[in-house]
């Protein structure tokens, strides 16, 4: 009893700053996001129809999906086949993935520089171009700054993920790996009978997480190219930093509820996805 008591006290702890921190503050962006201005008075689904018939969200929105539906997948396949050369040459892999976790440790402000010569208009690729006899790109001022964010989303979380997909790998029993192949198992055999399959319950949380952190690019492109990029890239964060920074906060609390409810319905999808799959959650 004394251990329970104790255990219910450490939950009751965290569920309170659970609610301060999080819950509270979530539900006065409710309540924003049905009424007006600072005195608060009631006007019903009026926020959400004024943001649903806004220009700048339906093209953020467009964005981001599409962000997402190019980037997640070519993130995910892409670490998952870097995970398994590494968990099946643990010598060299060890070397490949310090390799891929060096984007992680460079900060933002580095990555931003970085961006800036390789793709100003006066950077290092126009510079190659010139001498070339090639006319000059404007990469972010064109349909190129798209593939541009895509290429440096994958480049700056590739790491990350492989360690979510190394997490799931190492619950592989090996035994079970040295049986297949005195059998005579070949390498891609046992990627579909074995590795594949066993990793399963982890693919839910990596794909979960990377939808996640796919709504947080705003940081590298903002500082590029500040609050109006080109259309392209023009997403979710920049329509809402511009929201804020203009006062319009009850817009910004229905865009919020929007953001929530379409990840939570997304979330939930997957979830029966993999429960149809018959994977255990």
């Amino acid at each position: 009893m004394r251990n329970n008591r104790s255990g219910y006290l450490f939950i009751l702890l965290s569920l309170a700053g659970v609610s301060v921190f999080l819950m509270l503050p979530y539900l006065d962006i409710l309540l924003k996001a049905f009424s007006t201005g600072n005195e608060g008075v009631s006007i019903g689904l009026d926020n959400f129809k004024q943001i649903l018939q806004n220009e700048a969200f339906r093209i953020a929105t467009k964005n981001t999906g599409r962000f997402i539906a190019v980037c997640i997948p070519l993130l995910l396949i892409l670490s998952l086949a870097i995970s398994i050369y590494i968990y099946e040459n643990p010598k060299l892999g060890s070397m490949v993935k310090t390799s891929f976790l060096i984007p992680m440790a460079i900060p933002v402000t580095s990555v931003v520089l970085m961006w800036r010569f390789l793709f100003d208009d006066n950077g290092i690729l126009n510079g190659i171009l010139c001498s070339l006899g090639i006319s000059t790109v404007s990469w972010m001022n064109g349909s190129a700054a798209f593939w541009i964010l895509v290429g440096s989303y994958i480049w700056k979380n590739l790491g990350y993920n492989i360690i979510l997909w190394l997490a799931a790998l190492a619950t592989i029993d090996p035994q079970v790996q040295s049986a297949a192949k005195l059998d005579g198992a070949s390498g891609f055999q046992r990627l579909v009978r074995i590795t594949l399959p066993s990793v399963k319950n982890g693919t839910f949380i990596v794909v979960v997480l990377a939808i996640l952190n796919s709504f947080k690019v705003f940081r590298e492109v903002y500082l590029v190219a500040g609050d109006y990029p080109h259309d392209s890239i023009y997403m979710i964060q920049h329509l809402f930093n511009n929201w804020f920074r203009e006062l319009e906060l009850n817009k910004l609390a229905a865009g919020a509820v929007i953001d929530s409810v379409v990840l939570i319905i997304l979330i939930l999808i997957l979830q029966k996805c993999w429960k149809k799959g018959g994977t255990k959650l």
